[in-house]
This record gives C-alpha cells, sequence and structure tokens, in this order.
C-alpha cells in the first residue's frame, strides 16, 4: 500500500487549520477567588490577541481547586506567537503564582456539531482540519538556551556526562529519545516521548542524575535560575520551550545507515513563522521522492528561532542540496532572505549544530 504525502505529515503547524487549547489547571488551598480576579484582569487583553476567537473558564463542580481553561485561535502560528512571547510570560504569572499544577493541551479542530458551531461569526480564515492525521503516538519536543561564551566545552561535558534516565516513566508513558546539539553558546535539548510528555519531563527531572548536571550547568547559563525555587523553574523552562511545529517521516523503519543532525537558522526579526513553513515546505517536497536522504524531519520554532532535526541515510554533506533543504540557487536566495547574515551570503554549512549526545531508549522485550 503507498503511503500518501498527507499521511506522512503527522505534525504540522501550517494546514491553517483551528487550534483549541485546553489549560487544566490544580490550584493550591484557598487561591481560587486571587486566581478568578487574576483570570479577570487577563482575559480582555487575551481578547485583543490576533487570531484569538474566543475563551472559558471553566471550574469544577466536583472540586473548587480544579480549574480548566479553553481558548479557540484561527491558526496554531497565531497561538504559537503570543505563548511564546515575553509579554505572555509576564502575564500568566499571577495565575502561575496559583496553580498547583498546570497541563496544556493543544488540539487542531477536525469536525464540529451543533446549533451553536452553526451559528458561531467566526473569521473566514478560521477552517477546520481536512483529515485525521496519522503517526505513531510520538510527541516531541525540545528546550533552547544559551551559555556563557568560553563555558562551551564545559557545557557540553556536563550534559554528556550523566547517566540516561529509565525509559519506562509508567504504564502509558515510555522516553524514546533525547538528542543534545550545540551551536556556539547554544544549547538544544531535543526529546521523544511515547504517552504524556509532561509525565515525561518530570520523571527526567526527578533522576538524581539529571539533577546534578542540571546543577552543574547553573553557573555557565548566561541568565541566572533557580531550580528550587518553583516559580523561577517554571518561567525558565516556558522561555526555554521550543515547540515542534511540524514533523513528517518516511514509512519504512529506521535503520542503522540512518544518522540523526540539527540544523540552526537566526531568522531575520519576525520571519520565524515564514523560516519554518519554508523548510517544512522542502521537506515535504523531498519526502516525495523515495531516494532522498531525508527519512524525517521535525521542524522546532519559537520567535526567531528555528531548528531543524533531520535523520538523514548517508553523510549530511552527500546531497547538501537536499539534506540543507535549498536545492537549487532560488531556494538557496529565499533561505538567504530570511536568515540573519553577518556581511557574506549565508552557506548552508553555517546552520549545521554539533552533537553533542544522541540517546536511544533500549528496545523493549
Amino acid at each position: 500500500m503507498t503511503t500518501t504525502l498527507s499521511e506522512r505529515v503527522s505534525q504540522s503547524a501550517f494546514d491553517g487549520s483551528m487550534l483549541r487549547v485546553v489549560l487544566l489547571m490544580d490550584l493550591h488551598e484557598g487561591t481560587q477567588q486571587q486566581f478568578f480576579e487574576a483570570y479577570e484582569q487577563l482575559r480582555h487583553d487575551i481578547a485583543s490577541v490576533p487570531g484569538h476567537i474566543s475563551d472559558q473558564l471553566c471550574q469544577s463542580f466536583e472540586n473548587p481547586s480544579q480549574w480548566l481553561i479553553t481558548s479557540e485561535w484561527e491558526s496554531a502560528p497565531q497561538y504559537l506567537a503570543w505563548v511564546n512571547s515575553e509579554h505572555h510570560a509576564e502575564q500568566v504569572k499571577p495565575l502561575g503564582a496559583c496553580a498547583r499544577a498546570m497541563r496544556p493541551l493543544k488540539f487542531t479542530v477536525l469536525r464540529e456539531t451543533g446549533r451553536g458551531y452553526d451559528q458561531a461569526a467566526r473569521p473566514a480564515t478560521a477552517r477546520l482540519q481536512s483529515a485525521p492525521r496519522l503517526g505513531a503516538g510520538i510527541v516531541r519536543h525540545a528546550l533552547t538556551f544559551t551559555v556563557k561564551p568560553g563555558s562551551e566545552k564545559e557545557v557540553a561535558s556536563i550534559l554528556s556526562s550523566y547517566a540516561s534516565p529509565e525509559a519506562r516513566v509508567d504504564d502509558h508513558t515510555r522516553l524514546c529519545r533525547t538528542s543534545l546539539f550545540m551551536h556556539g553558546n547554544r544549547v538544544v535539548r531535543t526529546v521523544e516521548v511515547q504517552g504524556d510528555l509532561m509525565a515525561a519531563l518530570r520523571h527526567v527531572s526527578e533522576q538524581p542524575g539529571v539533577r546534578a548536571a542540571e546543577e552543574a550547568l547553573n553557573p555557565h547559563l548566561e541568565k541566572d535560575r533557580n531550580l528550587n525555587d518553583p516559580e523561577s523553574a517554571r518561567m525558565f523552562f516556558m522561555r526555554a520551550a521550543l515547540p515542534a511545529v511540524h514533523h513528517i517521516a518516511a514509512p519504512e523503519p529506521e535503520s542503522a545507515e540512518v544518522q540523526r543532525h540539527a540544523l540552526f537558522y537566526q531568522a531575520k526579526p519576525g520571519c520565524g513563522v515564514a523560516l519554518a513553513k519554508f523548510l517544512a515546505r522542502q521537506d515535504e517536497e523531498a519526502a516525495r521522492h523515495p531516494a532522498s536522504p531525508v527519512r524525517s524531519s521535525s521542524i522546532f520554532q519559537r520567535d526567531d528561532i528555528v531548528v531543524r532535526l533531520i535523520d538523514v541515510r548517508g553523510a549530511l554533506d552527500a546531497e547538501p542540496g537536499t539534506n540543507f533543504g535549498v536545492l537549487g540557487p532560488r531556494k538557496a536566495a529565499v533561505l538567504d532572505r530570511l536568515t540573519v547574515r553577518s556581511g557574506r551570503r549565508v552557506r548552508a554549512a553555517d546552520h549545521t549544530m554539533n552533537l553533542i549526545t544522541d540517546r536511544r531508549a533500549p528496545a523493549e522485550p
């Protein structure tokens, strides 16, 4: 059976689908009124954000400490532009101060039923996802942060020396792969999880070896953090989050000759989404050809930072046009226009990140 291109794209922020965001919150005892007042201050600001359609605040009728915020957006990029902004980080501080735990979930909308939806006055640009996406049930996420110049070698040693955490988190969640790269003084850590991403991240953070590595890393960070302070830790990971916005993979299983690489792109101001979308299109085009060396690609994007994680058959420079997503002079020129230059034309090889560690979970018995 032939696998179509649409079946290979298991995630995409660029198909124009509406986004439904669900935020589950468990509040500290006695903070319900404080939380409600903070939301009242915030909700009118959110309503004016480009791409925002609607919001609902719900409180559990069984447990007054459990709350739910749902919001609807015209598209994923508009939501991500807001949620990844520094303004958002400051906006939600009062809400976060009330929360014992928060779990955000993001869904694109496929179907709607009921009179309320029929009568909804929505922007013409808000569309439904055309068909269900297929995939292996893998959630992809990344973190990125910078370290003090001159500390790169020591940082690489710290981040590659700790023992791998236990892959099995619980009956439903498994840590599949962690890949860590550096580009100058920028660190990018990508994770692949089968099941609940938040549960896996908590599991990793609780491992003694990981905690020791994070503490050893603290003096080298350009921005201070205190992981023993819940608010400081929450704000660090919120600002370091590098969401996956597109993933495409070949249908056949991986082989030993497939190697993982990462490419880092600094987009010109305001061009991050356009650059991520451009690279996603190149990978979709490559996926149409069975002989393409790129077997899978994940695009991560936050503001004007874009990272392309690729699994390539053979050497990275064997087919540079396809592997670097710039096949032909026209595409190279587009990439050049979208990325920051240092007084000269950007070369594809300038984006290559250094692999620090690539840890895979052992196969389950």
